[in-house]
Formats: structure tokens, sequence, C-alpha cells
């Protein structure tokens, strides 16, 4: 249900928006949700307008349709507006195009979001970030990116870290990957803690596979750490996260053969199998 009146306003949309930062990391944190919307504008701030614009025109569409107040304000609605946001500030150049267009996607994203918890899809398998994958896709599949620089990679263990919690916000410099680690433990202590398991899980094993400058690049150290991220509140089953993380890293090369990078699909594949698993499991019990 929903009204096309601007009704049930939510209570704070400073912390709203925030959320939002914060959700693309499975958290309902404003604090954190700030430390990731620092670690954008600190290291590529270029992006940050993207990105605020994106989460803005999320929670704008949903207030317009007038979806429920409580997921507005958690930043159910703005998560995938940020990382569209971000994805097309980064691929395309400036134009007068640029910013209806991530406006339009955001929204479409918000109202995607909301079909899928109006059908309980929540439930089973949560949408986590398949709008912006979708969207994502689509852009690279029929745009000639816009160049972007990029500097030598050294290879340091710590940095390849940091960066594997940066690309989640496709951030490549430490410094983001620190403000989000930051964000994290002020959020939930124990769930930061499976983020740094799946990070170096996911960076170790592709220097083992070879692919160091991937690995130092911590290009396999994002999905990993969000799959671990998405069962970190399972508390009394620490291997829903350890098996999330193997999930992500073995779907990750199948992804790797597309002709456009597989974004964040490897961590919602893998989360969908662990889910689906678990499901299996308890009515096979």
């Amino acid at each position: 249900m929903y009204t096309k009146n601007f009704v049930n306003p939510c209570p704070d949309w400073a912390t709203a928006l925030l959320n939002g930062f914060s959700q693309v990391l499975l958290q309902r944190n404003p604090l954190c949700g700030l430390c990731c919307l620092l670690a954008i504008l600190v290291t590529a701030p270029q992006l940050i307008g993207g990105a605020l614009l994106g989460a803005l025109a999320g929670l704008l569409t949903a207030q317009r349709r007038g979806y429920n107040r409580a997921d507005r304000q958690a930043g159910l609605y703005s998560y995938n507006g940020v990382l569209i946001g971000v994805l097309f500030s980064y691929l395309l150049p400036w134009s007068p195009i640029l910013l209806p267009l991530i406006i339009a996607v955001a929204g479409l994203s918000s109202m995607l979001v909301h079909q899928w918890l109006k059908r309980g899809g929540s439930v089973l398998l949560p949408a986590y970030t398949l709008p912006f994958v979708l969207a994502g896709w689509a852009l690279l599949l029929v745009a000639e990116p816009s160049a972007q620089a990029s500097g030598p990679v050294q290879a340091n263990a710590l940095d390849a870290l940091a960066r594997g919690l940066g690309q989640i916000f496709l951030l490549d410099q430490p410094l983001a990957g620190l403000l989000i680690a930051l964000g994290l433990l002020l959020a939930d202590r124990y769930a930061a803690a499976w983020a740094f398991v799946g990070a170096a899980i996911g960076g170790s094993v592709a220097l083992i596979g070879g692919e160091a400058t991937a690995a130092y690049m911590g290009l396999y150290g994002f999905n990993a750490a969000l799959a671990a991220l998405a069962f970190s509140g399972t508390r009394a089953h620490p291997w829903k996260p350890l098996l999330a993380i193997v999930l992500a890293i073995a779907v990750q090369p199948l992804f790797n053969m597309l002709p456009i990078p597989g974004l964040t699909a490897p961590f919602i594949v893998a989360c969908w199998m662990v889910r689906l698993g678990v499901q299996h499991r308890h009515i096979q019990g």
C-alpha cells in the first residue's frame, strides 16, 4: 500500500540517509554510515555527490510512494542508491544527463526493493545489492567508461586488507578501508571481526591462486567481507558466515569470466546459497 502524498515523513532525514550508507555493510548505525560517507569524501571526493544524490533519490522515492516509514528510516531504500550513485559517477564523465540518470535509477532501485519486500522475498532470499548489480551491469554493457587514473599498488598485506573493505564502495585507497573498518567497529565489533576475516581469506586465496594484483587491490576481499557481514548476526552458528565466505570466493571466478565486472554478485549468490541450504536443512529436519 502506498499513497502519492508525502505522509509519515522520516523523523530524522539525516539519520535515515546515514543509515543508508551503513546498510551497504548490512548495518543500521548512523555513525557507521558517517564513516562510510567520510571514506568516500576523503579518498574520492568526485564520487560523494553521486553517492548522496543516489541515497536521497532512493529515500525520496520511498517517501513519495508512502513506503513503510520504519524501513525508510532504517536506510533500506537508500543503500542501493548509494552504490548506484558511486558507480555511475565513477564510470561516466560529467554531463547534464548524469544527475537525472542517477536519480531515476536510484529511484527505480527503491521501487524494486519495495516489491521484493512486499512479496516476502526478504524472508527467504533478501534482495541485498541486487538492484545495484542489475543497474551496474546495464550501464557497463552500454556505456564507455571514462578514463580513471590508477596508481601503483604496493604488496602490503595490511593495505590489501583495508582495500578489501574499501572496494565495497569502489574505493581503492587503504584510508577508505580504515574509515569503513572504524564504522564497523562502532556499529558491531563482532561483525567487524567477521568482515576482517572475510577480506583476509579472500585476499589470501587470491594470492595462492596467483592473482597477486587483484589480491593487493582488494578485489577478492570485498565480496567475502560482505558475505561474512550478512551472517555475522548468527553468533550461535559461526559456520554460516564462514560458509558464506567460502562460497563467495568459490563463485567469484565464474563471474570473472563475464565480459563485465561481477560487482557484488558473488556476495549475493553466496548468501542465497547459504540461506537455501539452511531452509532445505530445516525442511529435511
